[in-house]
């Protein structure tokens, strides 16, 4: 039985180490995604004013709903890896380990109790709504603003506003409950 043991171990701490592996390369991804936002964003911002071409700012709405969602579905990933080793593979492993207290990898607990993590999850919420959604909700403003606007792309960014404010409700409803991430 101890073997049979051994092995459910080792397999668990494989497990483990393919969650975490793959948590790591979510997080690097994700938090590029900040950085590529902003060189879209100021590329964008650039292009449209040397070509004197306010429709070009049309095209950051899109680009920042793409990146945004992106960010987002792997932040969610992030979260989900960290709940399922909290909830489910660490009391597995610790049952198995026969572990005092029935824990281990007590740090995926541990960090989420300090006293600033609310401060911190509002700070990474408005950050997000900035990069994702302020942004090409600022430059739809200016593009509206910028006079003539042929009723086609004034559809399209009204389609683009909807879009934007869509994407900010599904951030601001996934940090919300503080807890879940």
């Amino acid at each position: 039985m101890a073997e049979q043991d051994f092995n459910v171990g080792q397999l668990l701490l494989a497990e483990y180490q393919s969650v975490k592996d793959e948590q790591k390369t979510r997080i690097g991804f994700r938090d590029n995604l900040l950085y590529v936002t902003l060189t879209v964003v100021a590329a964008v911002i650039a292009a449209a004013a040397q070509a004197r071409q306010g429709a070009m700012l049309l095209a950051l709405p899109p680009v920042c709903v793409v990146l945004g969602w992106t960010y987002l579905v792997n932040d969610q990933k992030i979260s989900a890896i960290g709940a399922y080793v909290r909830a489910d593979l660490g009391p597995r492993l610790a049952a198995l380990a026969r572990a005092e207290g029935g824990e281990v990898f007590r740090w995926e607990s541990a960090h989420r109790g300090d006293a600033r993590r609310v401060s911190r999850k509002v700070t990474q919420c408005v950050v997000d709504l900035l990069a994702f959604c302020v942004v090409p909700l600022s430059a739809l403003i200016v593009y509206w603003a910028g006079g003539d606007v042929p009723a086609g792309l004034a559809a399209v960014s009204l389609l683009e506003a909807v879009t934007v404010a869509g994407l900010g409700l599904c951030i601001v409803r996934y940090a919300v409950p503080f807890g879940a991430g």
